[in-house]
């Protein structure tokens, strides 16, 4: 056991001490470096979020009565109008609720037609009764009776009256239900998807499940893209800035487009678990690539861009975090003669490429930008040369 802890602590010894006497004993020897020197560069910051290509009017269509389809006057991939009749669900039920209610309507009318006669009876034997009463021929109670049988026909006919509305509403409700058992386009398109079939029964939507799908028409001339965007990265989307939009089929031809819209708010995307804003892209320029709905894709949305910026190569900006005080700063090794300076800089946007210097640098400073397994343990005031071949 005590050969086996020699052994180890030699092998530190000789890892740990070797690069460190190395420095000591070299003198500072000089190692081989790659500089750049710091010049103005035009940046673009994007962000990236994937997501789908989507018809730009879209409309899926389900029925509001149940029933069984009794018949389909389109087939997949026709061209509609809008109001045209795409489809029917057997309507037997309503038809006979609708004739039902027809009658109800039509026997209320003779009800209050026969209201009607019987309120100019009553009123006839009333104005006798009362003529008779003025003359004192019958006494006070046949003239109140005849008063309280006329009142009583003027409320039946009221009543009748409001039976017949009531008996009418219910004929509109069961019109409109019928009406449902037939379904019009909604919109001028193409029927890009037709899922039910005659004799299949389609079921309605309720407050908690979905209703059967019978069939999408879609405005085919026109492509959106629809992409969800992390909502860390929200706030520096507006409506306006460019994209490009790379389909899942065409990986290396990116085609043009600007943001349309942008989410109020935030909801949690079909396989993902953090909250993301849906944003629509349109396509402004498809450069003759065949995309179609559905297909896959990603965005990448340019949020700032500018032009004549001191930048370096992101390679060559190091980051120092101080966790304890929560700060984070960033430096770079200038080559200046002989050695290298470790100069602390401010850094502004970035691209996959250059981040912008903001402070700390001047233009034609050269920077050392590799390789990396030298940058990683440089020091302030190394001596270096500069490397012949490129990393």
């Amino acid at each position: 056991m005590g050969k086996k802890l020699l052994l180890i602590l030699a092998i530190v010894v000789l890892v740990v001490g070797i690069p460190i006497g190395q420095r000591v004993l070299g003198g500072g020897q000089a190692v081989s470096v790659v500089v750049e020197p710091l010049a103005p560069k035009s940046i673009q910051t994007s962000v990236l979020a994937s997501g789908r290509l989507v018809h730009e009017e879209e409309v899926d269509l389900s029925t509001e009565q149940p029933g069984r389809v009794t018949a389909i006057y389109v087939k997949e991939g026709e061209r509609v109008k809008q109001g045209e009749l795409l489809l029917t669900v057997d309507d037997e039920r309503y038809v006979t609720t609708v004739e039902q209610r027809e009658a109800s309507v039509r026997m209320q009318e003779i009800a209050i037609e026969r209201q009607r006669t019987q309120l100019v009876n009553q009123r006839r034997q009333w104005e006798r009764t009362e003529e008779l009463w003025n003359r004192s021929l019958i006494d006070e109670d046949s003239f109140d009776t005849a008063s309280n049988n006329l009142e009583i026909a003027a409320i039946d006919l009221r009543s009748s009256q409001e039976q017949l509305s009531q008996t009418q509403s219910q004929l509109a409700q069961a019109l409109d239900d019928l009406s449902k058992t037939q379904v019009y386009a909604p919109i001028d398109g193409t029927v890009i998807s037709l899922d039910i079939e005659v004799g299949e029964t389609a079921i309605a939507s309720s407050t908690n499940v979905p209703g059967s799908s019978l069939m999408t028409i879609a405005d085919t001339s026109s492509i959106l893209t629809e992409v969800n965007v992390d909502e860390a990265d929200i706030a520096d989307i507006r409506v306006g800035q460019q994209a490009l939009i790379y389909a899942i089929a065409f990986p290396d031809d990116p085609v043009e487009g600007v943001i349309e819209s942008i989410a109020v708010s935030a909801k949690v995307a079909d396989g993902e678990q953090g909250r993301s804003f849906a944003i629509q892209i349109r396509i402004t320029d498809t450069k003759g690539i065949n995309l179609r709905p559905g297909m896959s894709c990603r965005a990448e949305i340019f949020t700032d861009e500018r032009e004549g910026v001191l930048a370096a190569p992101i390679q060559a900006i190091i980051i120092d975090e101080d966790l304890d005080e929560n700060v984070t700063s960033y430096y770079v090794f200038r080559k200046v003669g002989d050695e290298v300076d470790r100069i602390e800089v401010e850094v502004g946007i970035s691209d996959d490429a250059y981040q912008e210097i903001t402070s700390g640098l001047s233009e034609g400073d050269e920077i050392v930008i590799g390789p990396d397994r030298i940058l990683r343990n440089l020091e302030d005031g190394d001596s270096v040369t500069l490397e012949e071949t490129e990393i």
